[in-house]
């Protein structure tokens, strides 16, 4: 895996997120450098979540299986149907983004953690 320095890899997440845990382990063994940005800490940053709704789609985005989605009324969930009301709801609960989201160094953005795909060399 190229580890250039610049621009540097940013994990965005939740740092008591398991797998959030699990993959800066991964990375830190790995030894790649990255910035990691804490949703809780620092929100969700608008500009970025439009750029992941556009690479990723808002499906891959929102993440149903969490206890964050449980806890929402059944109201708002059920008017999450497409990227703008699953914007919404991103965007007030940050929680509900599948996580780690990261923007890799040579622009592609993933969501969630998968070691065998990190430490596969990207494809063209």
């Amino acid at each position: 895996m190229n580890t250039k320095a610049s621009p540097t890899m940013i994990v965005y997440g939740i740092p008591n997120c398991d797998t959030v845990k699990r993959a800066r382990a991964w990375l830190a063994d790995q030894r790649i450098a990255h910035d990691f940005h804490d949703f809780k800490k620092a929100g969700v940053p608008v500009a970025r979540l439009d750029a992941w709704l556009d690479a990723v789609g808002w499906q891959k985005l929102l993440n149903r299986q969490g206890t964050s989605w449980r806890k929402l009324d059944e109201a708002t969930r059920n008017g999450v149907v497409d990227a703008a009301t699953a914007r919404a709801v991103l965007l007030a609960q940050p929680s509900t983004i599948k996580r780690p989201v990261v923007e890799w160094p040579d622009g592609r953005i993933s969501v969630g953690f998968d070691a065998a795909g990190w430490a596969a060399p990207p494809r063209s």
